[in-house]
């Protein structure tokens, strides 16, 4: 479950920064983002360039590919991603919702979903396996549980 969170997340932030520089035309702009152009604009006068570069790179979809990556990584090496992940995740999905419904607020939302089931799982996991030198409880740097 954590592992599909993961690919969800980046599947969510790639498609919207790809589909913002292609289907929305962002990437005719890179010309004005680069030459400073940008520079003296303000937030509430936006011209198309500003418009479209907080559309797509300035988005939310180049971090929730990271942060789909490290749950990844952490779901490799064995490592619960905490539960702070999840419902932060769920409670931006929520707000979406109910400030534009035409978001796809149900991904971010099931993400949510399947981290916090996951990680309820493997701590359920940890908790009834036998202790040794290779399995059970251990801790990561930073008090992570990690699942053996």
């Amino acid at each position: 479950m954590i592992k599909c969170a993961g690919w969800l997340l980046v599947f969510l932030g790639a498609a919207h920064t790809l589909l913002a520089l292609t289907l929305e035309g962002a990437a005719r702009y890179a010309g004005e983002w680069f030459s400073g152009a940008l520079w003296g604009e303000g937030f509430s006068d936006m011209s198309p360039a500003n418009s479209v570069l907080w559309l797509s790179l300035e988005s939310f979809g180049p971090p929730l590919v990271v942060v789909g990556l490290i749950v990844l990584w952490l779901d490799r090496r064995g490592i619960t991603p905490p539960p702070f992940l999840a419902w932060t995740l769920g409670i931006w999905g929520v707000v979406d919702a109910v400030i534009l419904i035409t978001t796809p607020w149900p991904l971010p939302l099931l993400a949510s979903i399947l981290l916090l089931v996951g990680g309820r799982r493997a701590a359920r996991r940890d908790a009834h396996a036998p202790e040794g030198p290779r399995m059970g409880r251990t801790e990561a740097p930073g008090g992570a549980r990690t699942r053996p």
